[in-house]
């Protein structure tokens, strides 16, 4: 399976509040989810915005959208996710795997996660789109989901436009947020295609380099 961590940052690293970037990263961004079978967000996004997750032609009924949560807390009341026939997938853990199974009733379903090294092991979500017949997976964020994907050594290939753009707020969310290296102490990546805009935006992709945690 093929596993492609995208999101857009400011100078600084900081991926929220958002957008940060323009039309030319939303098509982007469109483009990719056509190109994978399934996307999975972190439920903090879903709680301080309204994703859909859907792509140049609207929400594909064949694509899976998973959002992953540890604490359960996902809001229903006007998110535009539960709206539709593609019910998304919602993974979380055993501690509360029955509350919100009955409370998402008809709405979501409901994955029972393993832990990781991280909160909710990435690869076992993975392996739950890998038994639905899925080759490719994008990781949309949150930073807590991006530095559990990565600490776990399941992503493959990095996207990121970088806007011109400084925050200065640390509360702001940063693209990878976790508590220790990634590696020693830097996860190594390697550059595949870097492209800037007249308006300031860096569209980057990067190859994660093995070997190196």
């Amino acid at each position: 399976m093929k596993v492609s961590m995208i999101a857009a940052m400011s100078l600084c690293g900081r991926i929220s509040p958002g957008p940060l970037a323009g039309r030319r990263d939303r098509c982007l961004l469109e483009k990719m989810r056509s190109e994978t079978g399934a996307s999975l967000l972190g439920a903090e996004t879903l709680r301080s915005a309204d994703p859909e997750m859907s792509g140049p032609d609207g929400v594909d009924p064949s694509r899976f959208r998973g959002i992953i949560t540890l604490s359960g807390r996902i809001p229903v009341t006007g998110k535009k996710i539960f709206q539709g026939e593609n019910k998304p997938i919602i993974f979380t853990g055993s501690k509360v795997y029955s509350d919100l199974r009955q409370g998402l009733t008809g709405l979501a379903h409901v994955v029972q996660l393993e832990s990781g090294p991280a909160g909710l092991s990435i690869g076992a979500a993975l392996a739950f789109f890998a038994g639905k017949g899925v080759d490719s997976v994008l990781i949309e964020g949150g930073g807590k989901l991006n530095y559990a994907a990565l600490l776990e050594g399941v992503v493959d290939e990095v996207i990121i436009t970088i806007a011109p753009k400084l925050s200065g707020d640390s509360q702001a969310s940063l693209l990878v947020d976790g508590e220790s290296p990634l590696g020693f102490p830097f996860l190594n990546l390697e550059l595949i295609s870097c492209k800037a805009a007249s308006n300031g935006e860096i569209y980057t992709r990067y190859r994660v380099c093995r070997g190196n945690h």
